[in-house]
C-alpha cells in the first residue's frame, strides 16, 4: 500500500497520524451517515482533532472525501497469477470489492458528481486517484512482456497512450457495471471481460505490427 499526505496550506508541519486518523473517520462517517450528512464536525469529533486542523489540511469536504477514497485504491495489487489473463481477472475482482465497500460507493459518486462543476477537484480525483492507479497496467504489461505474452514496447510515448487507453477500459466498465448497473462483477464476469479485453489488445498488437512493416 502506497502512503500518502494530502495537500495542505502552509503552516506548522503535518503530522502522518493526525491525516491518518482524520481519513480513516472520514470513512467511517461515509459508512454511519453518507455523503450529504457528513460534515468536517463530525470528522474532526471522530478523529479526535480540532476543526480547524482539517481546515489547515482540507479545503472542504469535497477534497477530503477524495483524500480518503484514494486510500482505499492505495489497497489494488497486481497479482501474480502466472498469465496476463489471471492477472486481469484478479485486479478487476479487487477493484470491484473495493467499489463494494459503503464508504467507496457512497463518497466516489459524490464527489465525481461535484467534480462536474469543479475543475480544481476534477484535477485532484485525476491526480489522487487515476493517475497513481495507472501503476497497474504498467506493471501487468511488463510482467506480460517478460513472460513473453506481449511484444515489448519500444517507443514509450506510444506506451503511456495504450496504458491510459487500457486503464480507461478497465476502470470504467468495471465502475460502469458495479456502480451504474447495479450488477455483480463475479468471477465468471471478470472471465468474460478479460477475454473481451484481450481479444482487442491482441487486434491492436498485430494492427500496429502490420503498419510497422508497411
Amino acid at each position: 500500500m502506497q502512503s500518502r499526505t494530502p495537500a495542505g496550506r502552509p503552516g506548522r508541519p503535518r503530522s502522518a497520524e493526525a491525516d491518518t486518523a482524520i481519513l480513516a473517520a472520514t470513512r467511517e462517517a461515509l459508512v454511519d451517515l453518507g455523503w450529504s450528512r457528513l460534515t468536517l464536525g463530525d470528522v474532526a469529533t471522530r478523529a479526535g482533532v480540532a476543526k480547524t486542523t482539517l481546515y489547515r489540511r482540507w479545503p472542504g469536504k469535497s477534497e477530503l472525501v477524495v483524500d480518503a477514497v484514494a486510500e482505499l485504491f492505495d489497497e489494488l495489487e497486481l497479482p501474480d497469477r502466472g498469465t496476463l489473463t489471471a492477472d486481469i481477472e484478479g485486479v478487476v475482482l479487487q477493484f470491484a470489492a473495493i467499489l463494494a465497500r459503503p464508504e467507496c460507493k457512497s463518497g466516489l459518486m459524490a464527489v465525481v458528481a461535484e467534480s462536474t462543476r469543479d475543475d480544481a477537484l476534477r484535477e485532484r480525483m485525476r491526480a489522487s486517484v487515476v493517475e497513481r492507479q495507472k501503476r497497474l497496467v504498467l506493471e501487468g504489461r511488463a510482467r506480460a512482456e517478460a513472460r513473453g505474452e506481449l511484444p515489448a514496447q519500444d517507443d514509450p510515448v506510444e506506451a503511456a497512450r495504450t496504458a491510459d487507453l487500457i486503464f480507461d477500459v478497465v476502470a470504467g466498465a468495471v465502475v460502469h457495471r458495479s456502480l451504474v448497473s447495479g450488477s455483480a462483477v463475479d468471477t465468471e464476469w471478470a472471465r468474460r471481460f478479460t477475454a473481451v479485453l484481450l481479444e482487442g489488445l491482441g487486434a491492436a498488437v498485430l494492427r500496429d505490427g502490420a503498419g510497422s512493416d508497411s
